[in-house]
């Protein structure tokens, strides 16, 4: 006898609803999203994609690039010579005919003092933040690396270099050794290298402690390889990051101490030595003063906004 067939009904005596898909159709959308789930970036393609989605750090990278470039062709942008004085044309207010920011007391055009002057300014920023921080992140490297006795003369030297009070120093030593640029360089980075320092020695005693580490020592690597090839490349993330933001803050340390008279001299022009000079004329033309600090401002901010950006892009931590 044949069993009668039951009907589609639900325990509440409602039909039972057609599937949406069949079981292979759920397998392969399943595929599917596991294939897009898993899709895999290198390390390069997701700091570009987050660098590319912090608008402050690409609005200071843009600004920093113009800054870059305006200066390296001021002698094509202007026609002026930065440090002829011409009398006859003294205090010409800015957007006038011929002199875009106008001119100062010895009639110097300004425009063409800022574009100079940001020649130096930058080269000062980046010569001494690069160099300060590859000199820190090798001692740094070094030090978290072997420990012991080295270890412990680095972390004393840089606890010395943090006690000492760096301005009074700098201006100390400005003021012996001379206003040159070369001069001003050579002294921050003497003084701007600690810091870099200690937060690479912090970084490296947890990368000696990698199982790859390990494996190098295990197949006979001398140590100055370990830390060159393995070591020390692992530090770039955080040592840019602390470049970056170095570049701004040897910029201004250079305009203070060329505000106080004490870093490059007047004859060779500097955003900071520009604001010094303009000091007495505050009032009578105070376009003299508004565009070197404008243009500090605007340095630095755009650094920092590069630095914070570049510090979110580069951690690994982060989701894509």
């Amino acid at each position: 006898m044949k069993t009668p067939e039951k009907p589609n009904l639900m325990p509440d005596g409602q039909p039972i609803p057609e599937p949406v898909c069949t079981l292979d159709e759920m397998d392969i959308g399943l595929e599917a999203l596991e294939t897009t789930s898993a899709k895999e970036y290198t390390y390069a393609q997701m700091v570009l994609r987050r660098f590319l989605r912090h608008k402050l750090a690409l609005t200071g990278f843009f600004i920093i690039g113009i800054l870059i470039t305006l200066t390296l062709l001021a002698n094509v942008i202007s026609s002026y010579d930065p440090s002829i004085a011409v009398i006859q044309d003294r205090f010409i207010p800015p957007f006038s005919p011929g002199h875009f920011l106008g001119t100062d007391d010895v009639g110097r055009d300004v425009w063409t003092r800022i574009l100079y002057g940001g020649r130096i300014s930058l080269m000062i920023g980046f010569i001494t933040a690069i160099t300060g921080g590859i000199i820190g992140a090798l001692l740094g490297s070094a030090s978290g690396y072997f420990g012991g006795w080295f270890d412990s003369l680095m972390m004393r030297v840089c606890e010395v270099f943090f006690s000492i009070p760096t301005l009074p120093i700098l201006i100390t030593l400005s003021k012996y050794f001379g206003g040159s640029p070369w001069n001003i360089i050579l002294i921050m980075v003497v003084f701007g290298w600690a810091g870099t320092t200690r937060m690479v020695r912090g970084l490296v005693l947890q990368i000696k402690q990698y199982e790859y580490i390990e494996a190098a020592k295990a197949i006979g690597c001398s140590n100055s390889r370990i830390i060159l090839r393995h070591v020390f490349p692992n530090t770039i993330a955080i040592v840019l990051v602390s470049m970056t933001l170095s570049i701004g803050g040897a910029i201004l340390t250079e305009s203070s101490l060329s505000f106080l008279g004490l870093g490059v001299q007047p004859d060779i022009p500097t955003w900071g030595n520009m604001l010094s000079n303009a000091m007495n004329f505050m009032w009578n033309a105070p376009h003299l003063v508004i565009w070197p600090g404008f243009f500090i401002f605007l340095t630095i901010l755009s650094f920092n906004f590069l630095g914070d950006g570049l510090r979110d892009a580069l951690d690994p931590k982060l989701k894509l």
